[in-house]
C-alpha cells in the first residue's frame, strides 16, 4: 500500500484525485496500525530487533513522499529514528544515496519502461 501512495503522489504521470487521496488515506491508516503496536512494544514483532523492523523501516523514510506527517505517529517516529540511528543503517543510507535519483528524476523512456504501455510488453 505504502508503494502505491508513493507511485501515486510521487510518479504517477496522471494525476488521479481518486487514487492519491485513496493511497494517502491508506497510508495514514497503517502509520496508525504500526503506532499502536510500537506503543505496546519497542520493536514490531516481539521485544528484540527483527527481519519485521528491518524489511518495514526503509518503506516509511519519506512519510512526507506518501502523504503523512510523522509528527501525529510519535511511536514510529521513535521506532524509525532508532532504526535510522543504526551504524549499519547509517551506512546503508549513505550507499543509497550516491545512487538514488532525485524525484521524479526519470527519462522519458525510463517513465514509459515503468509506468507505460512497455512494462506490459513481453520481452
Amino acid at each position: 500500500m505504502l508503494g502505491q501512495a508513493h507511485h501515486f503522489l510521487q510518479y504517477a504521470p496522471e494525476k488521479i484525485e481518486y487514487a492519491m487521496n485513496r493511497y494517502r488515506n491508506e497510508a495514514k491508516r497503517l502509520y496508525g496500525v504500526l503506532d499502536r503496536q510500537l506503543k505496546r512494544s519497542e520493536w514490531l514483532a516481539c521485544g528484540e530487533y527483527t527481519i519485521a523492523d528491518m524489511a518495514t523501516m526503509p518503506w516509511l523514510r519519506f512519510p512526507e513522499r506518501q502523504g503523512v506527517d510523522i509528527e501525529e505517529f510519535a511511536h514510529v517516529k521513535r521506532w524509525r529514528d532508532k532504526i535510522l540511528a543504526r551504524p549499519a543503517v547509517k551506512r546503508a543510507v549513505e550507499v543509497l544515496a550516491d545512487r538514488r535519483r532525485p524525484t521524479p528524476g526519470f527519462t522519458k523512456e525510463q517513465a514509459e519502461v515503468l509506468f507505460g504501455a512497455t512494462q506490459y510488453a513481453k520481452r
